[in-house]
């Protein structure tokens, strides 16, 4: 059977994707698609997207990359922008909405946030009516096909949730967990590309990093708001607090 990987909410944070992709290696899984946030929060946004770039088969936007590239007079941002440059930038910027594809005969599409848009967000515990919305195209979307499984990031809280013929989950966050102070990823198994109905598996995976360095490399970068990028990983929690976070 194949296998894809499926990689999200990197943020810029190295040590957490290493340890993820050795992961990956560890497996023999040589496709992976990547779910968006390549960049912010973390302090190494430009190796990121250089990595994937080169490893990715295929990746879609999320919100950090949409509005990434756009004028902003906020300290924070200009400074990431700066060490991603212009190339950068605007291959983000060029990054599609969706992927889509047949899997073992079920109808796959996968995002970053939901069908309405990088910004629209959906979580874990919001209504069942919330959650099969997403399940419907959209003008964000397109027409191409209704899904019967659908993948996405954004929440940076890894969860796998069925329906009746239908099966809905998000990847978690590589770099930027909120749930729990590991990596997080996702692994489909099928047979790629093929319609017809056979063997098909969704898959959580877990992976431990080095927190101490991710936090310590953006130190050496001078990053703004390090203390709380290093209150998120330490504790999985939205700047360390205990509420829910309203944006990733």
């Amino acid at each position: 059977m194949d296998q894809i990987a499926l990689i999200s909410d990197i943020h810029g944070n190295i040590p957490a994707l290493e340890a993820t992709l050795a992961d990956i290696r560890r497996r023999r899984i040589d496709t992976i698609f990547c779910l968006g946030d390549l960049v912010g929060k973390g302090p190494h946004g430009e190796e990121v997207i250089d990595r994937c770039r080169h490893l990715c088969t295929r990746t879609v936007k999320g919100n950090w990359d949409d509005f990434i590239g756009k004028a902003t007079d906020n300290p924070t941002l200009q400074w990431h922008q700066q060490r991603l440059g212009p190339v950068r930038l605007a291959y983000l910027a060029a990054l599609p909405a969706t992927i889509e594809f047949y899997m073992s005969g079920k109808r796959v599409r996968l995002f970053h946030a939901s069908q309405n848009g990088v910004y629209y967000r959906v979580r874990m515990n919001d209504p069942i009516e919330k959650h099969l919305e997403m399940f419907t195209n959209t003008e964000f979307t397109g027409n191409v096909f209704e899904p019967d499984v659908v993948g996405y990031g954004d929440i940076h809280s890894a969860y796998l949730k069925s329906f009746r013929h239908k099966i809905l989950f998000n990847v978690g966050s590589v770099g930027n967990p909120l749930d729990l102070t590991q990596a997080a990823y996702a692994i489909l198994e099928g047979a790629y590309e093929s319609r017809k109905a056979g063997v098909f598996s969704v898959q959580i995976i877990r992976v431990p990093y080095d927190i101490e360095l991710a936090i310590q490399q953006a130190v050496e970068v001078k990053m703004p708001e390090v203390e709380l990028y290093a209150n998120e990983l330490r504790t999985a929690r939205y700047r360390g607090l205990s509420a829910p976070p309203p944006s990733q």
